[in-house]
């Protein structure tokens, strides 16, 4: 591989004293958390979506459901995650319930909390760089639809998903274990579909698997969820994709292909085998493709599987949560299958919950950074 030294004087576009990096749930949870702070204070707050539209993988990948905001018996999401639940579904309930998704309405919500929070925010603007100096970051670099240029900010906050800011930052981080992260799934929009009749969708894999339907054994299906019922449309949390390494445009590139293939083997599942589900159809699959694990950056606590465990509350505890260890399987057979299995039964008993550490999200190395979502300071 050849290289090329290539330099550019950018022009610095703004200033601000945080810039929040990706319009996902994280991203807008800090931007508007933020920007209430910061009112107090005289402070300005930006925020950066590389796509159109904020909301991450539930609007952008298709990811059909958001789980559980409570423990059973307490609910635990305050502040911005209570504002979501109630203007999506209502009433708290204390049941664990994992809801669906009217990507629209979330879309609306979002934009509405963010415009009214004061944020000054861009979409179609992507950070490709940082400059520092010593442990500290001067300038995002990014690339907007204008070319490129800087963006200087006192603190800034990774909610890229993929944690490329702290990549880019020089953060030491850790990636999948044994060279494999979690698969992937490039979720999918169904019509026709009569949910009265369906049932539970993995029961039905098996039959098809014996007949040759499918070229991978993945037993772990969540199935198609009823989005719209009323109208039989659902969308697919369906199939794998496995050994995805989101750092690499092959890869992803590769995935992407891959996950529309194994679609098309699904179309046929639910047609011949599914019942209510002989009329289904597929409408769309998604843009984005969902990826469960990503980079895992250093931080200056860890989050571990000893914490989920003896459900203690941390010093500098910032929230809590409660679900199952839901590690999905590395590979398409029945040990991958069972080693699911296996890792989703590792679950709390109402009530129970575990803390996060303000300490994961405080990036090691670098003075003025944090990481919030999937790539905190985290074991897998």
């Amino acid at each position: 591989m050849s290289k090329i030294l290539y330099q550019k004087s950018l022009d610095v576009k703004y200033c601000t004293d945080v810039l929040v990096v990706g319009g996902g749930p994280s991203g807008v949870a800090c931007a508007v958390a933020c920007a209430k702070a910061q009112s107090k204070l005289g402070g300005k707050v930006m925020l950066i979506e590389s796509s159109g539209t904020f909301g991450g993988a539930s609007t952008l990948a298709g990811v059909p459901e958001l789980m559980n905001f409570d423990d059973g018996k307490n609910f635990l999401s305050k502040g911005f995650g209570e504002v979501v639940w109630q203007r999506m579904y209502g009433e708290k309930t204390f049941n664990r319930e994992w809801k669906t998704v009217r990507s629209e309405k979330l879309k609306l919500l979002y934009d509405e909390l963010v415009e009214t929070s004061g944020v000054r925010f861009l979409f179609y603007t992507s950070a490709i760089d940082v400059v520092k100096d010593e442990d500290h970051i001067k300038y995002v670099v990014v690339q907007g639809r204008e070319g490129l240029f800087a963006i200087k900010a006192d603190v800034v906050v990774d909610c890229t998903g993929s944690g490329f800011v702290c990549a880019a930052a020089g953060a030491e981080y850790d990636y999948g274990e044994e060279g494999l992260t979690m698969p992937a799934t490039l979720c999918s929009l169904w019509g026709g579909v009569d949910f009265s009749k369906k049932g539970r969708d993995a029961d039905h894999f098996e039959h098809a698997w014996n007949d040759g339907v499918f070229s991978k054994y993945d037993t772990c299906l969540p199935g198609i969820k009823p989005t719209y019922p009323e109208v039989g449309v659902g969308t697919g949390n369906i199939g794998h994709v496995f050994a995805v390494d989101d750092r690499s445009s092959e890869s992803m590139t590769a995935a992407m292909i891959e996950g529309r293939r194994t679609i098309g083997e699904y179309q046929t599942f639910y047609n011949r085998y599914v019942p209510g589900c002989d009329r289904a159809v597929l409408m769309d699959s998604a843009n984005f493709l969902g990826i469960r694990e990503s980079r895992r950056i250093r931080c200056e606590s860890t989050l571990s599987v000893d914490d989920f465990a003896d459900q203690s509350v941390k010093p500098d505890e910032i929230g809590r949560y409660s679900y199952p260890i839901d590690v999905h399987p590395m590979t398409p057979d029945k040990d991958g299958m069972e080693g699911f299995d296996r890792s989703v039964s590792i679950r709390h008993a109402a009530g129970e919950s575990y803390g996060i550490p303000y300490g994961s999200i405080v990036v090691r190395g670098v003075d003025n950074l944090l990481v919030a979502g999937r790539c905190i300071g985290a074991d897998r």
